[in-house]
């Protein structure tokens, strides 16, 4: 892509070694995801022909996918994924490694979800972000923020407002509206916008298999996100949302908010490192949030307790400090449209967490879940 497959060629010796290993071992790793996911596509087919009760459709959902991924994946050979570029891998496992952060750090939030608000939250979070980052800059790792020409920093500085503040503080209001079940779903759809961003305003190429991807993976996270809510509701049962226009239309436009963040963060990171420009990021995010909080707590929000502080501060240090450098750096070497659809992968780590940890059963629908996220994915990467 025009604006994402630039690396650059300062990088060390070292650095460079590093990397061509990593990519080396994602090839063969690749391969074998390959042969996991249609073996899991395998015991689904057996599973949609056994004689148990399986709402209506399920069974031939599982069906028709089942044979997609056979025909999909079993089609694609090693060297296919040998004609990914470095910077396509480097990025796609960085996007990846930050999603599970993520993924991870929900579990955390949502565990004290009665004793602190989520403005509290997302606030938290990207303060110990910036403490991270500033002793990030004290190490010898190059970052420099005032190197950064001024239209990169106000690239940068839109991008962190549109999707770490402003999308955010509408998908939580659509969440207080709606509820979860219907926001996530409907914010979660900006991976199709942000593709068709980059492709009329970035020069993507427009591929019919990646574009494929894109839905197959989106359905694939909405579905698992459902059940995944769904499940939480048997055990906690929740208030009952209506259907509220202003909340539908809140959740709207996060999906246009992070589409266009993260569009635009393509731009504004291109021939700036990722470290800075994470680092230019938080600063802006930081400063936006001070205000919100203030007002929040002006109009009645406790203050969490320490305990429950010091569980969010943790939980922001892996899901927002180490993520959103992750988060940055995939978009810069693998893409926003790669970028958006990998990083909106985090209700897929919660399955192994919920079925191991947990000791929870994977539903039918959940396994369709499953199975359309990897392969949505894959077509994503790859873009055959």
């Amino acid at each position: 892509m025009k604006h994402a497959h630039t690396s650059r060629a300062t990088g060390t010796r070292c650095g460079l070694s590093l990397k061509h290993h990593l990519v080396c071992s994602t090839y063969r790793l690749l391969h074998y995801v390959k042969i996991v996911v249609l073996r899991i596509s395998n015991c689904a087919k057996r599973f949609s022909k056994e004689n148990v009760p399986i709402r209506f459709g399920i069974r031939y959902v599982l069906r028709k996918m089942t044979a997609l991924c056979d025909k999909v994946l079993g089609g694609i050979q090693l060297d296919v994924f040998m004609q990914l570029t470095p910077d396509v891998i480097f990025g796609s496992i960085a996007i990846l490694v930050g999603s599970a952060l993520y993924a991870f750090s929900v579990v955390a939030y949502r565990s004290q979800s009665k004793e602190i608000r989520p403005i509290a939250i997302a606030s938290i979070k990207i303060w110990v972000a910036l403490g991270f980052m500033v002793v990030l800059w004290f190490l010898p790792l190059g970052i420099n923020v005032f190197a950064v020409p001024p239209d990169q920093v106000i690239y940068l500085s839109v991008s962190v407002l549109l999707g770490a503040v402003i999308g955010d503080t509408f998908y939580l209001a659509s969440q207080e509206r709606i509820g979860v079940s219907y926001a996530f779903p409907i914010a979660m759809s900006f991976p199709i916008l942000t593709y068709f961003l980059t492709v009329i305003f970035l020069a993507e190429p427009l591929v019919l298999s990646r574009l494929i991807g894109v839905f197959v993976a989106v359905t694939g996270i909405i579905i698992l996100a459902r059940e995944q809510e769904n499940l939480m509701d048997d055990h906690n049962p929740g208030p009952i949302h209506k259907i509220d226009l202003i909340g539908v239309a809140m959740a709207l436009l996060t999906a246009i908010f992070y589409a266009t963040g993260t569009t635009i963060l393509q731009v504004g990171v291109e021939n700036v490192d990722p470290l800075t420009a994470n680092f230019i990021r938080i600063i802006v995010g930081s400063i936006a949030f001070v205000p919100m909080f203030a007002i929040a707590h002006a109009k009645g929000m406790p203050l969490p307790d320490r305990k429950t502080t010091k569980l969010i501060a943790i939980a922001g240090f892996f899901g927002m400090a180490v993520g959103s450098i992750l988060y940055v750096t995939g978009v810069k070497y693998a893409g926003a449209s790669i970028a958006s659809v990998l990083a909106s992968t985090a209700p897929l780590w919660a399955v192994p967490v919920s079925i191991f940890y947990l000791k929870e059963r994977l539903t039918p629908l959940a396994l369709v879940g499953v199975i359309a996220t990897i392969l949505g994915a894959v077509l994503v990467v790859i873009g055959i």
